[in-house]
């Protein structure tokens, strides 16, 4: 299989040499560097993460002779593994992180000080900051604050994005909501989802019920809005189930699924503390 075929195979098709085939292209300065970047991009998939693949990226992130673009891109890569390994937790039997736990901690210390060091190209700063957030620690909070007092748009695009993962910033996720740039829309829509902030409702609802809501802002709203509300969200995402877009249908239908899920536990628990 050729590199450009795994773009358009699903990961859980490929070869069982993937990880090979992309090592040995993110190892070879000689490779193109448009191969090296899909190469890293490709690397971030789940299905062929691990120690070796990621120690590769980490190495690629922290070597300034690397293009910037590829030490982007490498970066960007290595989010879902830390927000992986942070989840299933290193504190028990029953996880199983994709890296150790020493290169968990390597990989957040060298995020942490590529994004203090302004000597580093800014879009480098802002990827590894968005990548670390995913496993959050103490330090993201006041770098989210930084961020997003920028009067740079990419700044701010970035803290809206860490405040889906670092709690605390209901405000600035409202205000966010309310920003005319779609793109801040769009991550604090993903924000307040994740948190499920009662009061972006109004904010939700009328994304969802607007027919000039473009396709990813309406995608994120409908998932929002399972979380939020999901017994209101039930009626609001109804027709949407019979959309002539089949994403939007079945975004709909699964966002109303789980709706009825968390409604479910919601009930289940009110009754549990009647009878007590």
């Amino acid at each position: 299989m050729k590199l450009n075929d795994f773009k358009d195979t699903p990961p859980w098709d490929w070869p069982p040499n993937a990880k090979e085939i992309l090592s040995e292209i993110l190892r070879s300065n000689g490779a193109a560097a448009s191969d090296r970047i899909l190469a890293a991009k490709l690397g971030g998939d789940l299905t062929v993460k691990d120690e070796e693949i990621s120690e590769l990226l980490l190495s690629i992130v922290r070597n300034a002779a690397e293009p910037e673009q590829l030490r982007t891109r490498a970066a960007i890569s290595l989010g879902p593994v830390l927000e992986e390994a942070e989840t299933e937790g290193y504190d028990d039997d029953f996880g199983e992180p994709p890296i150790s736990e020493g290169l968990f901690h390597r990989i957040q210390e060298t995020f942490r000080g590529i994004y203090q060091d302004e000597g580093e190209p800014t879009e480098l700063r802002r990827r590894v900051l968005e990548a670390s957030v995913r496993a959050s620690q103490d330090w993201h909070r006041d770098a989210i604050r930084t961020a997003y007092s920028s009067k740079d748009e990419l700044w701010k695009l970035t803290a809206v994005f860490g405040m889906q993962w670092v709690a605390g910033f209901d405000d600035e996720v409202m205000e966010a909501l309310s920003s005319p740039n779609r793109d801040l829309q769009y991550e604090a829509v993903c924000a307040a989802g994740n948190w499920e902030l009662d009061r972006a409702w109004p904010h939700i609802e009328a994304l969802v019920a607007s027919e000039k809501t473009g396709k990813p802002l309406l995608l994120a709203a409908i998932e929002a809005a399972s979380s939020i509300r999901p017994e209101e969200a039930r009626s609001l995402l109804g027709e949407l189930t019979d959309s002539a877009d089949e994403d939007i249908a079945a975004a709909a239908s699964e966002a109303m699924f789980m709706a009825d899920s968390d409604f479910e536990e919601d009930e289940d628990d009110e009754d549990e503390e009647s009878e007590h």
